[in-house]
Order: C-alpha cells, then sequence, then structure tokens
C-alpha cells in the first residue's frame, strides 16, 4: 500500500481470536473490509497475521473525526458486540497521529 504523506491518523487493532465459527468471523471480517474501504477519511489499511490466531490490523484515516465515525457505523458496531461475545479471545486499540513516516528498500 502506497501510505499517504503524513499528517494522518492510523487505528492499530490487535486481536487474538478464540477460533470458533471462523468462517462466520472470516465473512463477517470481509463485509468490513469492503465497508471501510468506501467510509468518508478512509485511506487504506495492512493486516499481519500468525499461526495462533493473533492479527494486527493498520487502518489508516486522514483524521481523528473519521475514526470516530467508523467507529460508530452500525456494521462495525454490530462487529464488535459480535466479536467480544463470539470470536475474540482479547484484542487492544490504539490511535495514533502519524507526524513522519520513513521507508527503506534495498536495491533502490
Amino acid at each position: 500500500m502506497n501510505k499517504p504523506q503524513p499528517p494522518y491518523y492510523v487505528a492499530i487493532f490487535t486481536v487474538s481470536d478464540t477460533g470458533d465459527d471462523a468462517d462466520a468471523y472470516a465473512a463477517m471480517d470481509a463485509r468490513l473490509n469492503e465497508s471501510v474501504a468506501h467510509h468518508p477519511g478512509y485511506l487504506g489499511s495492512e493486516r499481519s497475521t500468525d499461526a495462533q490466531g493473533g492479527a494486527v490490523s493498520l487502518l489508516y484515516f486522514t483524521d481523528a473525526v473519521s475514526i470516530r465515525k467508523w467507529r460508530d457505523d452500525p456494521l462495525h458496531r454490530q462487529a464488535q458486540r459480535q466479536g467480544r461475545s463470539r470470536w475474540l479471545a482479547a484484542y487492544e486499540v490504539q490511535i495514533a497521529r502519524v507526524e513522519r513516516s520513513y521507508t527503506f528498500e534495498r536495491g533502490r
């Protein structure tokens, strides 16, 4: 993903799932990814997973207001409720403003 030039905001979602009802969890995740892609202020996302059911998702937004509106989106609220009651063992959400960003690519 080509990240925007700073400043921008990132919502960091770290999760451990229970492994229960994996198909329904994956379906909800797909619905959320489709929905957030059309959300005002959304810039893109990245995700990393591990073999033990852990994942870190980074969702990039233009501003903090856009993140709050996404937090309050009805589909997102539904996913939060179902996640706590059915799919997630633990999660953490962090919101940050990116002031600077640096990259390195060998061979460039």
